[in-house]
């Protein structure tokens, strides 16, 4: 029974730890040519699954050595884990604010058909780098709620086929909401600055990041709905004055 209660809870964890990994892969393979989309999308989240195990089974050498701190500068100390953060965070802060910026030029230059698409190679090898990064906050969870691998790898894999199957849904619905996908930029902008926080040991609660960007979210879809129903009184008024 315990061991049923942690998979559980580990696979809700794990879910939740897993959206900030949905949100990058569903931004980046909207830059893919459409019939490349779809298995981009099932790449990169197999390439999460596949990072999540490898670092499961490397556990002991990972709490050994990946924590271990290598070598000191002022005050702080830092290990593998705390450089592999950081340099995720940055790459996340730049990546992130490069998006914005390309969106924000691709409004002003005419819309989504003066769009570059990205090569597959290249979204692949970006989506793979950033797996790395969210695996260590997945697995370092994992290892902090349980001690039987197994269960480990079993939450990690039916969470991750629930974000298989969702992944299309969130991927198109950001797609079709493009202040929506400036909202999820700046969620990735937030969460590259807190792992680089964490990478010199300053520990940001989650709940306050998932706090602001849930209620972000919700002011968000208040919007959404407001300015739908602004355009079906406008339709409905310029089809009267027909």
């Amino acid at each position: 029974m315990e061991i049923v209660i942690a998979l559980l809870t580990l696979t809700f964890l794990e879910i939740v730890l897993g959206i900030d990994n949905i949100i990058f892969i569903s931004i980046i393979t909207n830059k893919l040519p459409r019939n490349q989309k779809t298995k981009g999308r099932f790449l990169g989240l197999m390439l999460a699954l596949l990072f999540r195990i490898i670092l499961l089974f490397s556990l002991t050498w990972l709490m050994k050595h990946m924590t271990s701190p290598i070598f000191a500068f002022l005050k702080w100390q830092f290990s593998i884990r705390e450089l592999i953060l950081m340099s995720g965070g940055i790459f996340l802060l730049a990546k992130s604010t490069v998006e914005i910026h390309h969106k924000l030029e691709l409004q002003v230059s005419g819309g989504e058909e003066s769009m570059k698409k990205a090569g597959f190679l290249s979204v692949i090898i970006q989506i793979g780098l950033i797996d790395i990064v969210f695996s260590f906050d997945s697995i370092l969870t994992a290892i902090g709620l349980t001690n039987h691998l197994y269960t480990m790898i079993g939450a990690v894999i039916i969470a991750m086929i629930i974000m298989v199957i969702f992944s299309v849904k969130v991927a198109d619905f950001i797609h079709k909401n493009p202040t929506l996908e400036i909202l999820a930029l700046s969620f990735l902008i937030l969460i590259g600055f807190m792992l680089v926080l964490e990478g010199f040991h300053y520990d940001i609660p989650k709940g306050y990041i998932y706090f602001a960007v849930f209620f972000s979210l919700f002011v968000e879809l208040l919007n959404m709905r407001l300015r739908k129903k602004k355009q079906l009184n406008l339709n409905h008024i310029g089809d009267n004055t027909k």
